[in-house]
């Protein structure tokens, strides 16, 4: 059984508020939901507009489909034109 844990550091420009920040988060975490079946969470910096963490866990008894899986988020984060990705960190457990 393999384990991946991604971090997801983000700045988000064009978020004038909460609830602006909110909106783009909710589009990127339900993205990943419906393309990885992964959990998401936001896990830190929730109270400031331009900045987001998220995480995102995934089991699975092959490490290949994981990798595959990491790719598709990584791909989604850089295709959405409404963040910037500061640094996005991969641990397999």
């Amino acid at each position: 059984m393999f384990v991946a844990v991604c971090i997801i550091d983000l700045f988000l420009p064009g978020a004038g508020s909460l609830k602006g920040k909110r909106q783009i988060l909710k589009s990127i975490i339900e993205r990943i939901k419906a393309r990885t079946n992964a959990s998401v969470a936001e896990t830190d910096a929730q109270d400031l507009w331009q900045r987001a963490v998220i995480a995102v866990a995934m089991v699975s008894g092959d490490k290949a489909l994981l990798e595959r899986q990491i790719s598709i988020i990584r791909r989604i984060v850089e295709d959405n034109a409404e963040v910037e990705q500061v640094d996005f960190t991969v641990e397999y457990l």
